[in-house]
């Protein structure tokens, strides 16, 4: 089974109050890379690397950073956020850029190359509900 990876980008805040306490330039202002609606599709083929080649300068390096390791993960065929989103195949993360940080959507988008394997994910549930949610309330009590 092929996989690859889309990353959408939802919204890009920004927190003036803290860009004037702390940057150089206090009046930067938003992200000047990403607007909400961007979607970027990754592949891993030998054809086409976009992780290796860090998406040939398409991406801002420092969100890069912040969320290659969920696309590797997604290009990898692997669980993203087992038991965290509503989707184990789907991930809501953002840029480290803590005045002005872009909140993205990354998933796994899984391309069956035979009929055994198209059978095969037709009869999986990626879903996740409350009940199954890692929340970390479990740690919570046992420490208490």
């Amino acid at each position: 089974m092929q996989h690859e990876c889309r990353i959408t980008v939802l919204e890009t805040k920004v927190f003036p109050d803290l860009q004037e306490k702390y940057l150089a330039d206090p009046k930067s202002g938003p992200c000047p890379f990403f607007h909400a609606g961007d979607t970027f599709v990754l592949k891993r083929t030998p054809e086409q690397d976009d992780f290796y080649h860090l998406m040939n300068g398409k991406f801002c390096g420092e969100a890069w950073d912040a969320v290659s390791r969920y696309v590797y993960t997604a290009l990898q065929g692997g669980s993203i956020m087992k038991g965290w989103t509503n989707d184990n195949r789907m991930m809501i993360t953002c840029c480290n850029d803590g005045t002005r940080p872009v909140i993205f959507k990354i998933e796994r988008i899984d391309i069956p190359e035979t009929p055994e394997e198209e059978e095969w994910l037709s009869k999986q549930n990626f879903l996740n509900s409350a009940e199954d949610a890692y929340t970390g309330e479990q740690k919570m009590e046992a420490r208490q």
